[in-house]
């Protein structure tokens, strides 16, 4: 099975210098002009954490997904 991940943008932290936008290979966050960037594609998302790492501001994390309990 595919691993799944989640992308959270911390808002207070993030300039919108749109590195994370510009690094991301599966294109999971869009961002226009002096806004904070999106996560539009969060299924796209392969755990690469390039978004992570050139983030100046650690505005931004991926963590795996945990399946429910119930599943």
């Amino acid at each position: 099975m595919k691993k799944k991940y989640n992308v959270h943008i911390i808002e207070s932290r993030c300039k919108m210098c749109g590195l994370c936008v510009g690094f991301c290979p599966q294109k999971v966050l869009e961002a226009k002009i002096n806004t904070i960037p999106e996560v539009l594609n969060p299924d796209k998302c392969i755990g690469c954490k390039l978004c992570y790492q050139k983030c100046p501001d650690i505005a931004i994390f991926v963590e795996e997904r945990t399946a429910p309990y119930n599943e």
